[in-house]
């Protein structure tokens, strides 16, 4: 995964709160790769926040000045993309909404960014307070992303997915998947409902994992508003067996079978390993939102 060394970051974006918080509002849904439907279940069935991996929102100490705005200061341009893990982040997310924004005004529409929040810890969103525990999620409340770096060690070294920069793009492209779905009205239509393997919950993510791959057929076709030229230069066949790697790493019988010992289907929120890698593939193959219909 190479990006443009001479494109200008779109720092923007994205807030860089780590080791810092954000004020908080009123409960309303989010979610992400682990905790997008965990939230919405919690919040439609009653699941406590300790349960979900949420904080009480406590105050934590303020951070020193030099611990914020990380990117703003150092990701300036796609060569830092190319050697930074956070400056890369910025630069997949400056890729994604440079498609979407276009592709929406292709189809008539309008497209409204959302930034995506870096933090450390635990963070404070129009969706309530969560910990990292949660796992990367969109909140539909404030349209925002949010997304503790550590993660990405975490997909490796607890899920067990291969790794490598195109995962990680894999894990911010689901996330605006979910955004697309606010904006096109799919998570309202979803609503709430049982878990299963049939079940809306599993469809939503599924359709953000299909989203994240339309994203990927288009990234290197896709011109940067700054320079006319795509931000990302080069995706290998290596860059997408490791997002098919990350997407079957966090499958519902993956998690399951690893951590609980057993496959339960009933409980499933995101889809099996070989689903959410199906819908990636769909979206990847064919580069057209149309084909994400995972609710046909």
């Amino acid at each position: 995964m190479q990006f443009d060394d001479d494109a200008d970051l779109d720092t923007s974006e994205v807030k860089d709160v780590r080791g810092s918080r954000i004020p908080g509002g009123r409960a309303t849904v989010g979610g992400g790769i682990i905790g997008f439907v965990a939230l919405l279940l919690g919040l439609f069935f009653g699941v406590g926040p300790e349960e979900l991996g949420l904080s009480s929102g406590d105050q934590e100490p303020a951070p020193s000045a030099s611990s914020v705005n990380q990117v703003q200061q150092s990701c300036r341009t796609g060569r830092d993309a190319n050697t930074r893990e956070d400056c890369r982040q910025v630069a997949v997310v400056n890729s994604t909404q440079d498609f979407w924004r276009q592709e929406f005004t292709r189809r008539g529409g309008t497209y409204t960014p959302a930034s995506t929040v870096f933090f450390t810890g635990r963070v404070n969103t129009a969706c309530g307070a969560a910990t990292s525990a949660v796992g990367p999620f969109y909140c539909p409340g404030d349209r925002q992303v949010y997304l503790d770096l550590g993660f990405f060690n975490d997909l490796r070294t607890k899920f067990g997915a291969s790794g490598g920069p195109f995962a990680q793009a894999y894990v911010v492209a689901h996330e605006y998947g979910h955004h697309i779905q606010n904006l096109t009205g799919t998570l309202q239509r979803a609503g709430g409902g049982q878990p299963g393997a049939n079940s809306n919950a599993v469809k939503v993510e599924l359709q953000a994992d299909c989203y994240a791959g339309v994203w990927a057929h288009n990234a290197t076709r896709t011109p940067d508003e700054s320079t006319g030229r795509p931000l990302i230069t080069n995706l290998t066949d290596q860059d997408i067996k490791d997002g098919l790697d990350a997407a079957a790493a966090v499958g519902d019988d993956r998690i399951q079978e690893k951590f609980q010992g057993r496959v339960t289907p009933e409980s499933w929120t995101h889809g099996s390993a070989q689903q959410r890698q199906q819908w990636f593939y769909q979206g990847y193959r064919t580069g057209d939102m149309a084909q994400c219909n995972t609710f046909g």
